[in-house]
Protein backbone atom coordinates (compact mmCIF):
# COMPACT_ATOMS: atom_id res chain seq x y z
CA UNK A 1 0.00 0.00 0.00
CA UNK A 2 1.92 3.09 -1.05
CA UNK A 3 1.85 6.27 1.64
CA UNK A 4 2.51 8.50 -0.93
CA UNK A 5 1.89 9.24 -5.01
CA UNK A 6 4.58 11.56 -7.12
CA UNK A 7 4.66 12.59 -10.63
CA UNK A 8 7.54 12.23 -12.67
CA UNK A 9 8.43 16.38 -12.42
CA UNK A 10 8.39 16.04 -8.80
CA UNK A 11 10.70 13.46 -8.22
CA UNK A 12 14.58 15.00 -7.30
CA UNK A 13 17.70 13.42 -6.87
CA UNK A 14 17.94 11.40 -3.80
CA UNK A 15 14.46 10.59 -3.98
CA UNK A 16 13.35 7.10 -3.45
CA UNK A 17 10.49 5.52 -5.78
CA UNK A 18 9.23 1.94 -6.52
CA UNK A 19 10.72 1.07 -9.95
CA UNK A 20 9.75 -2.17 -11.25
CA UNK A 21 8.38 -3.50 -7.27
CA UNK A 22 12.26 -2.04 -6.21
CA UNK A 23 12.98 0.67 -4.42
CA UNK A 24 15.39 2.82 -6.15
CA UNK A 25 17.06 6.24 -5.30
CA UNK A 26 16.86 8.59 -8.53
CA UNK A 27 20.07 9.61 -9.27
CA UNK A 28 19.61 11.95 -12.06
CA UNK A 29 16.16 12.94 -13.60
CA UNK A 30 15.80 15.08 -17.13
CA UNK A 31 12.44 16.51 -18.63
CA UNK A 32 11.78 17.99 -21.97
CA UNK A 33 9.51 20.37 -22.63
CA UNK A 34 6.60 19.80 -24.23
CA UNK A 35 6.06 19.12 -28.00
CA UNK A 36 3.27 20.43 -30.36
CA UNK A 37 1.42 17.60 -30.33
CA UNK A 38 2.02 15.92 -26.94
CA UNK A 39 2.94 16.01 -23.35
CA UNK A 40 6.43 16.51 -21.76
CA UNK A 41 8.33 13.42 -21.30
CA UNK A 42 10.46 12.37 -18.13
CA UNK A 43 14.15 10.53 -18.15
CA UNK A 44 14.69 9.00 -14.94
CA UNK A 45 18.06 7.19 -14.34
CA UNK A 46 17.68 4.84 -10.55
CA UNK A 47 19.38 2.76 -8.80
CA UNK A 48 18.50 0.04 -6.65
CA UNK A 49 18.55 0.18 -2.96
CA UNK A 50 19.06 -3.28 -2.12
CA UNK A 51 21.21 -4.72 -5.16
CA UNK A 52 22.80 -1.91 -6.64
CA UNK A 53 21.26 -1.66 -10.53
CA UNK A 54 21.06 1.11 -12.56
CA UNK A 55 17.08 1.34 -13.74
CA UNK A 56 16.06 3.57 -16.76
CA UNK A 57 12.72 5.33 -17.20
CA UNK A 58 11.41 6.71 -20.02
CA UNK A 59 7.78 8.23 -19.52
CA UNK A 60 5.42 10.86 -19.71
CA UNK A 61 5.75 13.91 -16.96
CA UNK A 62 2.50 12.90 -15.13
CA UNK A 63 3.36 9.63 -14.77
CA UNK A 64 2.80 8.30 -11.04
CA UNK A 65 5.54 6.60 -9.29
CA UNK A 66 5.16 5.18 -5.87
CA UNK A 67 7.31 6.75 -2.66
CA UNK A 68 8.05 3.32 -0.06
CA UNK A 69 7.65 4.17 3.82
CA UNK A 70 11.34 4.11 5.03
CA UNK A 71 12.34 3.83 8.86
CA UNK A 72 15.26 4.84 9.21
CA UNK A 73 17.29 3.03 12.79
CA UNK A 74 20.30 3.04 14.53
CA UNK A 75 22.13 -0.32 15.57
CA UNK A 76 25.11 -1.72 16.56
CA UNK A 77 27.47 -4.28 14.98
CA UNK A 78 27.38 -7.73 16.66
CA UNK A 79 29.63 -10.02 13.66
CA UNK A 80 30.24 -9.14 9.98
CA UNK A 81 30.07 -12.29 7.66
CA UNK A 82 30.76 -11.49 3.97
CA UNK A 83 28.09 -8.81 2.24
CA UNK A 84 25.70 -9.61 5.74
CA UNK A 85 25.98 -8.54 9.34
CA UNK A 86 24.58 -9.47 11.93
CA UNK A 87 22.73 -6.22 14.08
CA UNK A 88 21.14 -5.40 17.18
CA UNK A 89 18.74 -2.44 17.46
CA UNK A 90 19.64 0.04 19.99
CA UNK A 91 15.93 0.69 20.18
CA UNK A 92 14.57 -2.39 20.74
CA UNK A 93 17.12 -4.71 21.13
CA UNK A 94 15.87 -7.02 18.86
CA UNK A 95 18.90 -8.96 16.73
CA UNK A 96 18.81 -9.94 13.06
CA UNK A 97 21.28 -10.19 9.82
CA UNK A 98 21.14 -7.41 7.42
CA UNK A 99 22.76 -6.91 3.95
CA UNK A 100 25.09 -4.26 4.12
CA UNK A 101 25.27 -1.65 1.29
CA UNK A 102 27.99 -1.75 -1.43
CA UNK A 103 29.54 1.65 -0.50
CA UNK A 104 30.59 0.79 2.97
CA UNK A 105 31.51 -2.99 2.90
CA UNK A 106 35.40 -2.43 3.45
CA UNK A 107 34.08 0.16 6.25
CA UNK A 108 32.07 -2.33 8.69
CA UNK A 109 33.42 -3.71 11.69
CA UNK A 110 32.27 -4.68 14.79
CA UNK A 111 31.22 -2.66 17.92
CA UNK A 112 30.36 -0.20 14.77
CA UNK A 113 27.36 1.83 15.22
CA UNK A 114 25.35 1.89 12.01
CA UNK A 115 21.78 3.08 9.83
CA UNK A 116 19.84 0.68 8.95
CA UNK A 117 16.35 1.10 6.97
CA UNK A 118 13.61 -0.48 7.21
CA UNK A 119 11.65 -0.41 3.78
CA UNK A 120 7.83 -1.08 3.66
CA UNK A 121 8.60 -2.82 7.40
CA UNK A 122 10.41 -6.15 5.57
CA UNK A 123 13.70 -6.01 3.99
CA UNK A 124 16.18 -4.19 5.92
CA UNK A 125 19.72 -3.12 4.58
CA UNK A 126 22.68 -1.11 6.55
CA UNK A 127 23.61 2.14 4.79
CA UNK A 128 25.81 4.07 7.07
CA UNK A 129 28.25 3.92 9.99
CA UNK A 130 27.38 6.35 12.55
Amino acid sequence: MPLKLISATDAKVGTVIVVDGEPCSVRSIDISKTGKHGAAKARIEATSIFDGKKKVIAASSHERYEVPMIKKTRAQVLSVSGDKASIMDLETFETFEAPIDVEIRNEIKENDNVEYWDVEGGRKIIKRVI
